[in-house]
């Protein structure tokens, strides 16, 4: 006997064909997407490499600026400490002071040579005073002598008078003209050290005036000033430290005088110039503050040649390393200030190389960058206690 047929059922297929379609609607997703990706990819690609401006970029870059050194100019023991490290300074202000006894006993020492310098000077005019007296009396002296000498010789001549008596006449006249000449030399010796000057511009009192001077420069340098804004590092110095001269005591970092150091491949430097806008990001802000900057120079060689031991090519196996050239890239001044950074903190720096007419190398060096670190000279007191005693021993 026959098993009964069963038909198809309708409802039963639908799973079967289910998901066939789903699997068709998902490739077709997976095409459009991928496509939408190349699209991007290809779009991407043509801004980046054909309607981009043409940069360079690097991430070797790190900030730097000056370091001013504080170092004591004389020897001294540290007394006081009015700055410390990262603590802000401004140009003038007080940073360390020295025991200033030893400088001050200098000083009355060099204002006493003064002194003597003055009076032995007034000493030498009155020399001359006295030569000048001197030279009247031996003339007088001569004429006298020369008178009796041709008054014994008429007498001799008449057997008045010995022979004797008239070698004793012609001997007086010698004493008398050598006392003359005598005389005159020392008028001219006594000149010698006064003439053509004064007691202030005789070169003995400018010597002891020069001498003053200087100690009182000595004793201008056991205070010792900030010769720039900025912030104090590598304090080294201690209260009651004996230091000599040449000893570093400090440093400041003038906070608004940073660059940017970049070291760029060598294959990236075919296209920068001089003057060529820069993008600057810190990693202590992110990307969130952008600086901006200028080219303002390349360095004269790459890193390596300037170490400590440069390579020596020529010497054994020779290994091809593309070098790296600093490029300094100066900052704008007022976002420095608005968002300081930090020597040696890391950057990234983009230069826009679109347009290439500037120069390859820098402009020559014009302007001095310089604080107040060289003594100006003798302040206006020293002068005025310099003329004092000089009018005061005159």
């Amino acid at each position: 006997m026959n098993a009964p047929t069963k038909t198809p059922d309708t409802a039963e297929a639908t799973p079967v064909d289910e998901p066939k379609g789903k699997s068709a609607t998902r490739k077709r997703l997976l095409t459009i997407l991928a496509i939408v990706v190349v699209i991007a990819v290809i779009v991407w690609a043509v801004f980046h490499f054909l309607l981009a401006a043409p940069e360079e970029e690097t991430d070797d870059a790190y900030v730097a600026g000056d370091v001013v050194a504080i170092t004591a100019r004389d020897p001294g023991t540290v007394q006081q400490l009015y700055a410390d490290n990262t603590q802000s300074v401004k140009a003038g202000q007080p940073l360390i002071d020295l025991d200033p006894v030893t400088s001050d006993v200098n000083l009355a020492a060099a204002e006493a040579d003064l002194a003597k310098a003055v009076r032995a000077t007034r000493g030498d005019f009155t020399r001359v005073g006295q030569s000048d007296a001197a030279i009247v009396q031996a003339e007088a002296e001569v004429s006298r002598a020369r008178d009796d000498y041709a008054r014994r010789r008429g007498a001799a001549a008449e057997g008045a008078v010995s022979g004797e008596e008239l070698d004793h006449a012609a001997d007086q006249l010698k004493v008398a003209t050598a006392n003359l000449n005598l005389a005159r030399s020392q008028k001219a010796q006594a000149l010698s050290t006064v003439q053509g000057t004064d007691v202030a511009t005789n070169p003995a009192v400018m010597a002891a005036a020069a001498a003053y001077r200087r100690a009182a420069i000595v004793r201008s340098h056991m205070h010792v000033t900030a010769p720039i804004d900025g912030v104090v590092a590598q304090r080294t110095v201690q209260l009651g430290q004996q230091i000599q001269a040449g000893t570093p005591l400090m440093a400041i970092v003038p906070m608004t005088r940073l660059w940017i150091d970049a070291n760029f491949r060598e294959t990236q430097l075919k296209d920068i110039r001089i003057g060529q806008p820069v993008t600057v990001t810190a990693d202590m802000y992110g990307g969130d503050i952008v600086y901006h900057g200028r080219v303002v120079g390349l360095s004269a060689g790459s890193g390596n040649a300037f170490a400590l031991l440069p390579p020596q090519n020529a010497s054994g196996n020779w290994i091809k390393i593309i070098q790296r050239v600093p490029v300094r890239i100066a900052l704008d001044p007022k976002e420095l200030a608005a968002n300081p950074l930090r020597i040696g903190l890391s950057v990234k720096t983009v230069i826009d190389t679109a347009d290439t007419g500037g120069a390859r190398l820098a402009r020559p060096a014009a302007t001095p960058y310089h604080g107040s670190v060289g003594t100006q000279g003798p302040d206006d007191a020293v002068e005025a206690r310099i003329r004092q005693v000089i009018a005061a021993n005159r």
